[in-house]
């Protein structure tokens, strides 16, 4: 037995014990940073700062008053609110009051947020503010558990008549509550965590799911205790980093990167304002950060625009700086693969340095200069379009895991990371190929089971602790895991051919600079087709430069030189795919998809069935006149 295993297996029984010891630790050390906007209404943001004493101060003060409401061991307290500092110290209050949270995307409708509450039985709601309050008032007939409303930020919170009695609290008073109470009972907040049992329920996480309602994920304290742990052990991160946080913490992946932190007691900075990235980027200059896919096809679009509107010149420049970084990434990849050590010919290093100091040192700048690493979860990120940030010095390290395996099952490992792979298992993990190719999971970090459904836990929950991920991938010989495609996402044409379409959407992403979303479709049929929604910014700077100048989104989308185009692209694409892959027709959408309409869920996963159900008209049209139409 290895000594990471050892450490792992002598974890603490909850996140909260971990927090505790963390705070006797270092008191004085800076734990959180976040913004407040300025006073007059203008300017930048200012960055205050939160030491791991005064957290704790926070943390029990809410822990204390919850406690008061009459939270119990394992009662659910629902928290729905955009990633801000008080979502965590409220989600550390819960867990040390012995409670369990209940995670609400803030962009939940009414009716999907009072079906969580409901399903999860959910005592006591921690909303952001009037909007998050006005949802639960509206239901509030269908939830006769909920007694109370914790509001963070009470500004616009009026009163209404049917409130009952003390069901609105500001975050503020429930925090003077709190602290009122642990003057009469000094130690109820530490006799709470010490009487956590490492089963107990400490987080319940409804799947957004691309299908049907939404399964709330049983969670219990040791998952969070064993990846706080199993992170640290891997040792890709320090006490002394910076983490930017801005995923959402309602998802798991944003979640467990609080766990870690507490473990490790680097520094997090913490703004959940997607608008503001490239804004805080530089004030934060974080050494680590974790993203989804969209947000680097988004940047590398974003430089690509950039680059075309400077003029063909500069446009000529970074196509070839791109060429150069994946070719150079390719080789020191191999090259530490084969000899441990990153290294590549030195035409090519030449060229890399020249390129470096065109463009990748300036996309490093607005990284903030100093980020060693970035993580990269959610979905499969594009192998060109990691590669091409790995050549300019912006390493993604892609893992994997589901909410089911709270979140972070796999990384790459630091300086031996492989594009196109999502790394080992972290400590701890196993890992097993099912004959049909589906990914089998078992270790401390997955799930109890589905809440309330005993029938759907036993369909993906083996009795020896084998979890069905429902994902296809492949091991390498040293114990790399490289994901194909969703199970039930793989495509089986009329001929037979089987196709997994997340693999050559990937690919068309990283050759189209345009593009925002793709769906291909083909099950059952004779050939592929795509639809494609294309990236706002970038098509729009494009239309300026090629006559469709001042027409709106969907002017430009519609208009047949944006068609051809893209044409041109998935020609390129086709060019690299097998006979049955090609793309042989393709719509492109008047709008982009987005979470609003459900076709995305909140990390940005394309939700297929409702994406072809709302366009079948497209998909249809695509197929008209053909052979099975």
């Amino acid at each position: 037995m290895s000594e990471t295993q050892t450490q792992i297996e002598n974890r603490p029984p909850s996140v909260a014990s971990l927090f505790a010891e963390r705070v006797a630790a270092t008191p004085d050390g800076e734990a959180y940073r976040y913004p407040v906007p300025p006073s007059s209404g203008s300017g930048p943001d200012e960055w205050k700062s939160l030491s791991w004493g005064r957290a704790a101060d926070r943390v029990y003060a809410i822990a204390a008053g919850l406690i008061e409401l009459g939270v119990a061991p394992e009662d659910r307290v629902a928290l729905a609110s955009a990633t801000r500092v008080e979502w965590i110290l409220a989600d550390l209050g819960v867990m040390c009051a012995g409670g369990a949270t209940t995670t609400v995307y803030p962009s939940t409708n009414a009716e999907e947020s009072a079906y969580i509450l409901s399903d999860s039985d959910s005592r006591v709601l921690i909303a952001e503010d009037a909007a998050q309050l006005a949802k639960a008032r509206e239901k509030r007939a269908e939830l006769p558990a909920l007694k109370h409303v914790v509001v963070i930020d009470t500004e616009g919170v009026g009163t209404d008549a049917g409130d009952p009695e003390g069901f609105v609290i500001g975050l503020a008073d429930l925090e003077a509550r709190g602290a009122a109470y642990l003057e009469k009972h000094p130690e109820a907040v530490k006799e709470r965590i010490a009487a956590i049992t490492a089963d107990q329920l400490a987080t319940l996480i409804y799947t957004s799911g691309t299908t049907g309602r939404p399964k709330g994920v049983r969670l219990p304290h040791d998952n969070w205790s064993y990846m706080a742990k199993a992170i640290a052990a891997t040792g890709l991160v320090t006490e002394d980093d910076v983490q930017y946080l801005w995923l959402p913490l309602a998802h798991v992946f944003g979640k467990v990167l609080t766990s870690g932190q507490i473990e490790v007691g680097h520094v997090t900075a913490v703004d959940g304002r997607v608008d503001k990235i490239i804004e805080n980027l530089p004030v934060v200059q974080p050494t680590y950060m974790a993203a989804v896919p969209r947000i680097f096809e988004k940047v590398y679009n974003g430089v690509a625009a950039k680059a075309r509107a400077g003029g063909g010149a500069k446009y000529k420049i970074f196509q070839w700086a791109a060429g150069v970084a994946r070719e150079y990434a390719k080789v020191t990849q191999d090259n530490f693969r084969r000899t441990g050590k990153a290294s590549a010919p030195f035409g090519l290093s030449t060229k890399h340095k020249v390129a470096d100091a065109l463009v990748y040192s300036k996309l490093r700048e607005a990284f903030g200069g100093r980020l060693r690493a970035a993580v990269s979860g959610s979905a499969a990120l594009a192998p060109d379009i990691g590669y091409f940030f790995a050549g300019a010095g912006i390493h993604i390290l892609e893992g994997y895991g589901l909410t089911e395996s709270s979140a972070a099952s796999f990384v790459n490992p630091g300086e031996a990371y492989r594009t196109g792979t999502v790394g080992k298992p972290v400590p701890g993990t196993e890992v097993r190929i099912a004959d049909d190719g589906e990914i089998l999971l078992r270790g401390p970090g997955i799930m109890e089971g589905y809440h309330g459904l005993p029938e759907k836990t036993a369909e993906v929950l083996e009795p020896d602790g084998w979890f069905h991920t429902g994902d296809i991938g492949e091991l390498s010989a040293d114990g790399y895991l490289r994901i194909t495609d969703r199970k039930k996402d793989l495509i089986k044409t009329s001929g037979g051919k089987y196709i997994a379409p997340a693999e050559v959407e990937g690919q068309f992403k990283a050759v189209c600079p345009f593009v925002s979303n793709i769906l291909v479709h083909g099950a059952d049929r004779n050939f592929c087709t795509a639809l494609i929604a294309l990236d706002e910014p970038a098509i729009l700077g494009w239309a300026a430069d090629n006559g469709l100048g001042g027409k709106s989104y969907a002017e430009v989308v519609a208009a047949p030189q944006t068609e051809k185009l893209i044409e041109g692209y998935v020609a390129r694409l086709n060019e690299g795919l097998q006979r049955w892959q090609t793309i042989k027709k393709f719509r492109l959408l008047p709008r982009d998809l987005d979470v609003e309409h459900g076709e995305l869920t909140p990390s940005l996963k394309l939700k297929r069935p409702v994406v072809e159900k709302e366009y079948k008209h497209l998909i249809e049209d695509m197929y008209a006149g053909s052979r099975e139409a």
